[in-house]
């Protein structure tokens, strides 16, 4: 099946470069002329009219995408189903001083859904306690047990955020002891409604909200300007009560709009540019001790959110206490927060270490089922020694790697499996599990189109690789044909200036749905190249006039990208990369992050 980019000539004639993608330029004729009209009618340079235009953005749109707010993007919050009803259900549990149990999930999502709803009912001098479930023994989502040990606490109503959608026993289990629960999700669904007295998810079949790219965080963040509308309408905010300044939390909402790989796209966007303003004041103690521990140096980005702090918190989940994140981000008191944030670097480092085992073990199981051939549509690995708290990342990993749908899955010793999948551009994987689970070759199963999770029996891992191969190999086949890499320019090592990236930061923060602008390095040549740390490529590129650029390839000294760069030592290749700044020493300074090159063909 052809499209457009078949027919666009290949920038800098790359037909094929060294990870086998062929360079297309973005633009086309028709968004090459948008570009033209939105560098004409507002204050922006071309370079950055191209980046817009090239990611959609409409000319008549344009002066508004560089200034996005949460007062132009924000719906008014009853628009999703069920939302007027999760107000009033929360309103009345303030109003009434009822003591709240917050069920979360153990990822940064969970956890930063957990903290805000945790602040807010603080703010109302409102008892709650945060529930996150253990990986391991207890999985995701609400159980019985736990629903039951949370009643027993003196929890008069329960707000799941981030699961519940399809917890129908746990909430079940609720629903009997006359205990109401609100479900704040945005996870894909099915028809059938679990019993809660409000089911707030933008992607449950009957909500046409059009938020269905919100994470979980979004939605409770919308709940509470709800629930404090509400609460005003009320008059309950009189006799020294205040209703509370929302926006001081916008840091935990970008957090999880960051890390679970939303679009940023709309009213994600506001929340991503002013949490990301929120967290430059330092406000939230756990932010500013995880950041320290992080070493981040100089004002937090979208990279720093989802590489840097957001796997911290999540290794809590992985492999540790998995309360640890949603107490960090709830705390107040700078000693607790430097104590949890030493605790989750600890977990951290530890799980890297296990990862990178893990990994060498999956990239071997991997490489004998593909074989010499193309290999199965999706990659199915698994394990009885692997840790499951981290095969999520080893799904990534692998997917990324073999460019297909991928699932990592860990059995425990009664032969029942844990995994997780992630997927390409253009396959849903999270329909592919639910429909695995209406068959009933899943225990249990769910997720995004982009990544779920699943639990199933070893007898039944031969039926799972025959399902899915059969439901995603027309979507698979689709989008494999050829792989594109989308170029948004050419630039030199000389123009690659801190100015510039000052330029690009105007059409960002980029992210899932809008992402960074890659940019070719035409016949530029390896200076330098050698291995850092255990498999990244450090290099030193220059132009023909001399200038220099730093680059780095992360994870690429066993790919074909980093063999390229330290085999062509002292030659000219074309290279292909994301421009990034740094501090090092407190010096802001320009760096490129490789993700392609590409040979020079004869005659260039």
């Amino acid at each position: 099946m052809s499209n457009a980019s078949d027919q666009n000539p290949c920038f800098l004639d790359v037909e094929q470069s060294a990870s086998g993608q062929k360079w297309l330029d973005r633009l086309d004729n028709i968004t090459r002329n948008v570009a033209l009209d939105i560098a004409q009618s507002i204050d922006v340079s071309e370079l950055a009219a191209r980046v817009m235009a090239g990611r959609g953005v409409a000319s008549e749109d344009a002066l508004k995408f560089l200034t996005p707010t949460i007062r132009d993007l924000m719906p008014d919050p009853s628009v999703m189903t069920d939302m007027d009803k999760a107000a009033e259900r929360l309103s009345d549990a303030i109003t009434a001083g009822e003591r709240v149990a917050i069920f979360g999930d153990y990822d940064v999502d969970g956890a930063s859904s957990s903290a805000l709803m945790s602040r807010f009912l603080s703010h109302h001098a409102v008892a709650s306690e945060i529930y996150i479930p253990d990986r391991i023994f207890e999985g995701y989502g609400p159980n019985p047990n736990a629903i039951n040990e949370l009643i027993d606490k003196g929890a008069k109503l329960i707000i799941t955020v981030d699961c519940g959608a399809t917890s129908f026993e746990a909430l079940e289990a609720a629903r009997e002891r006359n205990i109401d629960v609100i479900v704040l999700d945005h996870h894909q669904m099915g028809t059938e409604k679990p019993p809660a007295i409000a089911l707030v998810n933008p992607n449950r079949q009957d909500d046409l909200s059009g938020l269905g790219y919100l994470c979980a965080a979004g939605v409770v963040f919308l709940t509470l300007v709800a629930t404090t509308r509400t609460l005003r309408n009320r008059e309950f905010y009189k006799d020294g009560k205040t209703a509370p300044d929302l926006m001081q939390w916008l840091d935990i909402v970008a957090l999880a709009t960051v890390c679970d790989v939303v679009p940023l796209v709309g009213l994600n966007r506001a929340f991503v540019v002013k949490g990301l303003t929120v967290m430059h004041a330092q406000q939230n103690m756990g932010l500013r001790e995880l950041a320290k521990v992080a070493r981040l140096d100089g004002p937090a980005s979208p990279y720093h959110l989802g590489f840097m702090l957001g796997p911290r918190i999540n290794a809590g989940g992985r492999i540790g206490d998995a309360a640890l994140g949603a107490r960090l981000l709830c705390s107040d008191d700078p000693y607790e927060a430097e104590e949890i944030s030493e605790q989750l670097e600890m977990l951290n480092k530890q799980r890297q270490a296990a990862e990178a085992v893990m990994l060498e073990q999956a990239i071997a199981e991997a490489d004998a089922e593909i074989g010499d051939g193309d290999g199965p549509t999706v990659l199915i690995t698994e394990s009885d020694d692997w840790h499951p708290g981290i095969v999520g990342l080893l799904a990534s990993r692998l997917k990324d790697r073999f460019h297909r749908p991928t699932f990592a899955i860990a059995f425990d010793s009664m032969g029942k499996g844990a995994g997780s999948g992630r997927s390409i551009s253009g396959v849903d994987i999270g329909a592919a599990v639910r429909a695995a689970v209406d068959e009933g070759i899943l225990v249990k199963g769910g997720g995004h189109a982009m990544a779920a999770g699943l639990t199933v029996m070893r007898e039944q891992l031969g039926a799972l690789r025959a399902f899915m191969d059969d439901y995603l190999s027309k979507s698979v086949e689709k989008v494999q044909g050829v792989q594109v890499l989308k170029i948004d320019g050419a630039l030199t090592a000389a123009s690659a200036t801190l100015n510039l990236i000052e330029i690009l930061e105007r059409a960002g923060p980029y992210g899932a749905g809008h992402p960074n602008p890659i940019f070719a390095f035409p016949a530029h040549r390896v200076q330098f190249a050698k291995i850092v740390g255990k498999d990244h490529v450090s290099v030193t590129l220059t132009s023909g006039d001399g200038a220099r650029l730093r680059g780095i390839a992360f994870r690429a000294a066993d790919t074909e990208i980093g063999k390229t760069l330290l085999n062509l030592r002292g030659h000219p290749i074309h290279v292909a990369g994301t421009l990034t700044a740094d501090f090092w020493q407190g010096t802001r300074r320009v760096q490129l992050r490789i993700i392609d090159v590409a040979e020079i063909k004869a005659g260039y």
